[in-house]
């Protein structure tokens, strides 16, 4: 793997366009069925936010760059999947992956729409749930719902660890940074908190009954 990554850092960090893109690619790869699971897709994200504290590529951009990517692969999943009903999970090339489909149906039959939610932090699955979901008949607006919330934390959670690792040596070895990186953290903080108390709340309504939504059901 560092032989692959070494000379993609290296050339990618003199072109900032092509390591966006980069991130674009990987991001979306990852998120499509069966190839998602042989993309480094999160390795390539987490070498390429490393090179943010020395400038070389700029926050923002590298975020929108991987939600980006996340969105439309999740998104064009998840219609294939509800274009195509259930008989997208036996066909080629699904039908080579039995068992990850059936731990990602088992996956969304326990957890519903929250599935969605968890199934972006946890590969292999994140790669199949979002078709999986459309296959089971979830409505676009659930979805989108859970699925939009789930990358804007999903990219922060994968960007920053390399920012701030980066950062952080750069600080020990007196090396230059931005400093306009740190003054963003606490604010990505606060919003990844946020996210998790408001999924916190709307958990326990769930379980208690308050607008509950029932999960999915396969069509007959």
């Amino acid at each position: 793997m560092t032989a692959f990554l070494d000379p993609l850092i290296g050339f990618v960090s003199a072109h900032a366009w092509l390591a966006y893109l980069t991130l674009f690619l990987a991001a979306l790869l990852e998120a499509v069925p069966v190839v998602g699971s042989l993309v480094p897709g999160s390795t390539i994200i987490l070498a390429l936010s490393a090179l943010i504290p020395g400038g070389e590529l700029k926050l923002w951009p590298v975020l929108a760059a991987a939600a980006a990517g996340a969105l439309l692969g999740d998104g064009t999943a998840y219609l294939i999947g509800h274009r195509s009903q259930r008989e997208i999970l036996s066909a080629w090339p699904l039908s080579n992956y039995p068992s990850v489909v059936a731990q990602s149906e088992a996956f969304f039959n326990r957890w519903g729409v929250l599935a969605v939610f968890f199934a972006r932090f946890v590969p292999p699955i994140r790669a199949f749930v979002p078709i999986t979901a459309g296959a089971l008949g979830m409505p676009p607006t659930r979805f989108y719902a859970i699925n939009i919330p789930a990358i804007l934390l999903w990219a922060p959670a994968h960007v920053l660890p390399g920012v701030l690792a980066v950062t952080a040596l750069h600080n020990y070895a007196g090396l230059p940074h931005h400093e306009h990186v740190g003054k963003h953290l606490w604010m990505f903080a606060v919003a990844g908190a946020a996210v998790i108390i408001w999924l916190a709340i709307w958990t326990i309504r769930r379980r208690n009954g308050g607008g509950l939504i029932e999960p999915a059901r396969p069509a007959k």
